[in-house]
């Protein structure tokens, strides 16, 4: 039923009373604004108590009213107060339909239930929503975060035994683990989210020294795609834990992860900044050095557009020895790769190393834009490839290019034993742009001296970036697995390893009891 136009409150409720829907003719958003404080609007539902403008901004293709009753207090639509703090991402801005916030394994099941009820939409699933690729946002459909499963403790003091809830971030495992003089390598910034890099690899600031993050993760305890719990271990669901070192966001939500950390003292923490009119020569001087440095020693390269002929270069490295003297002779030869303009160096913990990225605050990420990046993998860094490096830099269409130098430890373990199978990598590169298809055409010449690609930081979807990312047999490996445990392929909007048609599937494993 139509109301008339100006009606008061009381001849509104007046109708609504009746149970039938009401239409109310307005003219101005400002009419809007007033019916909304007129009619504030209830459900049963707690989650679901919001005014009729707030309502309004609500998304089409969502069900909210069937929101779990163990996720509606929690949840985020566009219409409330704290949506902008949920939507973006740590580089880009998100526009989600809904946000779900689970804190148990089971709310994390209710969450499933409902995203299996809405396959129509785009499904991202965010630990600390640091994540370079942005598939933690998306417009229009639904997020599952995990911030609030934080935990942090000790199982096996002995052993060094850890585990971790999935939303806390690596700065704080790094400061809960100092006490014990333990470290877990973790990337190169404090603020990346546990369940996020548990699950890709974690190339890092000790990784030359200790190996890649998925290379202490002992077991992990999920939520698959139907909505059963598993652990996943070298002795149970052994596929399943081999596919989530490489290749986890397509398999399940990560609740809780144990890792077996390293004993570490202090270490020389390096930030070095130098002054290149040579960029090519840099690269490659500094492909030489990192490729010969001893395995305690870790150095990434970061630079961007030239500046009047002229490229700042910032170095970042972890030597693994508290040894003054021992720290100065591995970097000198780093600092010789330009004119040295700037330096710190000093003896800390690892958690100081961590410590230094900003905290996620109630307000969280604002990020905006929709950021182009590229991930390659190089076998060895050759004065070819830094030629051509140079010449991509040169364009001014990659504003961060990034070199992590990889070896050591990383390369001890088999290329088989985890679905990361890009161990003999010299290192790994990243480039972002602003721009999908002028970045494509500066990058896509490089292509020759690649050998495979990191998915964190790959926007790229395309498919032939999946055979980039994954060698044949591994590939077709975690194609089996798929069909085993995600067999309708709810887990896509990652880097996507879509179940071969027309194959039986096999059966997913009983719950935990």
């Amino acid at each position: 039923m139509t109301a008339p136009r100006g009606a008061s409150q009381e001849e509104l409720s007046a109708l609504a009373a009746g149970g039938k829907p009401v239409v109310v003719p307005v003219d101005s958003a400002q009419e809007v604004e007033w019916l909304a404080a007129l009619l504030p609007t209830t459900s049963e539902n707690p989650g679901t108590r919001r005014s009729l403008a707030a309502r309004a901004r609500r998304r089409p293709g969502i069900d909210y009213e069937s929101i779990p009753d163990s996720l509606a207090a929690g949840a985020v639509e566009p219409g409330d107060e704290d949506y902008r703090g949920v939507s973006s991402n740590y580089l880009r801005g998100g526009a989600p339909g809904l946000v779900l916030r689970p804190g148990t394994p089971g709310e994390v099941a209710d969450a499933l239930a409902y995203a299996r009820r809405h396959t129509h939409l785009p499904l991202g699933v965010r630990s600390a929503g640091h994540g370079v690729s942005g598939r933690s946002t998306n417009k229009g459909g639904l997020v599952i975060d995990v911030r609030r499963m934080n935990s942090i403790e000790v199982l096996d003091p002995g052993q060094r035994l850890v585990r971790i809830g999935p939303g806390a971030t690596w700065k704080q495992v790094s400061a809960a683990l100092h006490p014990y003089g333990w470290a877990l390598g973790s990337g190169d910034y404090g603020g990346v989210g546990v369940g996020g890099l548990a699950t890709a690899g974690g190339i890092g600031l000790l990784s030359r020294a200790h190996g890649l993050t998925i290379d202490h993760l002992r077991a992990v305890e999920m939520v698959l795609a139907d909505g059963s719990r598993v652990r996943a271990s070298a002795e149970e669901h052994s596929d399943l834990f081999w596919a989530v070192r490489g290749a986890g966001a397509n398999f399940g939500v990560g609740t809780a992860f144990e890792f077996k950390v390293d004993e570490v003292t202090e270490v020389g923490h390096a930030e070095l900044g130098l002054i290149t009119d040579d960029i090519g020569q840099a690269l490659a001087d500094f492909g030489r050095i990192a490729s010969e440095a001893p395995r305690d020693t870790t150095v990434f390269l970061v630079t961007g557009r030239p500046r009047q002929g002229y490229w700042n270069i910032q170095l970042y490295g972890v030597v693994d020895n508290p040894d003054p003297g021992v720290i100065v002779e591995r970097l000198t030869p780093f600092a010789q790769i330009g004119m040295l303009a700037q330096q710190q160096v000093v003896v800390t913990p690892y958690a100081g190393v961590m410590s230094k990225a900003a905290g996620v605050g109630p307000e969280g990420h604002q990020g905006v834009g929709d950021p182009v990046s590229r991930s390659a993998f190089l076998p060895e860094l050759t004065p070819e490839f830094a030629r051509d490096a140079a010449r991509l830099l040169s364009t001014g269409q990659v504003y961060f290019f990034e070199l992590r130098a990889m070896g050591g430890a990383i390369a001890d373990v088999s290329p088989e034993e985890t679905a990361f199978a890009h161990r003999s990598s010299a290192f790994q590169l990243t480039a972002m742009g602003g721009d999908e298809q002028a970045l494509n055409q500066v990058w896509d010449p490089l292509r020759r001296h690649f050998h495979g690609l990191y998915l964190s930081f790959e926007t790229d979807l395309r498919p032939e970036r999946l055979r980039d990312a994954f060698p044949p047999a591994t590939l077709e490996r975690l194609r089996g697995i798929k069909r085993c445990y995600d067999p309708h392929n709810l887990f896509r909007d990652n880097f996507n390893i879509i179940p071969n048609p027309g194959e039986q599937v096999a059966p997913v494993p009983a719950p935990l009891s």
